[in-house]
This record gives structure tokens, C-alpha cells and sequence, in this order.
């Protein structure tokens, strides 16, 4: 297994300036190349504790945020991703703009079979809003 910067490690916690080289990834014990033939997984994470700010008001943002993807070789390693969307709370970024930063990050991270990254953040004047991004190996 490679490396792991923030696994079993006190990290600093920075809550500016998302930034992907903090994501990191371990092997996918579902299969891969090495593996071909096995059963392929499905990974679920829910971050139910996402802020971010609105880049005109400045006001914070919350929201649920939703990962789904086919991994190929590479899972993401759940601290760093804790980590990287901790670094959203004092960036101000429209949600469909977090919701696409953090869908093409983590693409270029894995490179997955399938990757879908959902939104739900709360009521901001009676209007909800729930981007999501998809992304599909050809």
C-alpha cells in the first residue's frame, strides 16, 4: 500500500482553498486489472456536515453531499476526502460549482467506471437545490 499522509496521522485542519492534492486513494479490493473477472462494487459516501459559502453574499451554505461510484483501481481514503470537503466551508463557490470541483477531482483521483456526485443543500429562501454531476468511462 502507498503512503497515506492523513491516515493515523494528526492532520492540520485549513478550512480555505479547496485543494485536490489532498485527496488520496488505496487499492480497490473489489477487482480492478488484477482481477478482471471478479464482482464489481458500488462505493456510497454521504457527507451530511458540508458548508461552503455564497460568493456574492458571503452567507454560509449547508448541505448533504453524496458520492456513488464504480471504482476501477483506486478507492478514495475517507480521511483525506473528510478533509477536502472540510476545505470547502470558507470558500465562496455557487453549490453547482463545488458539486462539479468535487466530481472532477475525484475522476482525475480514481479514474472510475462511473462516478456521480449529488448535492442536497438546505432551503435558502424557500428554494432547494440539488446539483449533481455525472461522469462515465467511455
Amino acid at each position: 500500500m502507498q503512503d497515506l499522509k492523513h491516515l493515523g496521522n494528526k492532520s492540520e485542519v485549513r478550512y480555505t482553498e479547496p485543494d485536490a492534492t489532498t485527496l488520496e486513494w488505496v487499492p480497490n479490493p473489489f477487482g480492478g486489472s488484477e482481477n478482471p473477472n471478479q464482482v464489481k462494487g458500488t462505493i456510497t459516501i454521504c457527507a451530511s456536515e458540508f458548508t461552503s459559502l455564497c460568493p456574492i453574499t458571503g452567507q454560509p451554505d449547508f448541505g448533504i453531499i453524496e458520492i456513488e461510484y464504480v471504482p476501477h483501481e483506486r478507492l478514495v481514503e475517507s480521511k483525506s476526502l473528510k478533509l477536502y470537503l472540510g476545505q470547502f466551508r470558507q470558500q465562496g463557490e455557487f453549490h453547482e460549482a463545488c458539486i462539479n470541483r468535487i466530481a472532477n477531482d475525484l475522476v482525475s483521483l480514481l479514474q472510475p467506471e462511473l462516478l456521480v456526485v449529488t448535492g442536497k443543500f438546505t432551503a435558502r429562501g424557500g428554494i432547494t437545490i440539488h446539483p449533481r454531476a455525472e461522469y462515465r468511462k467511455n
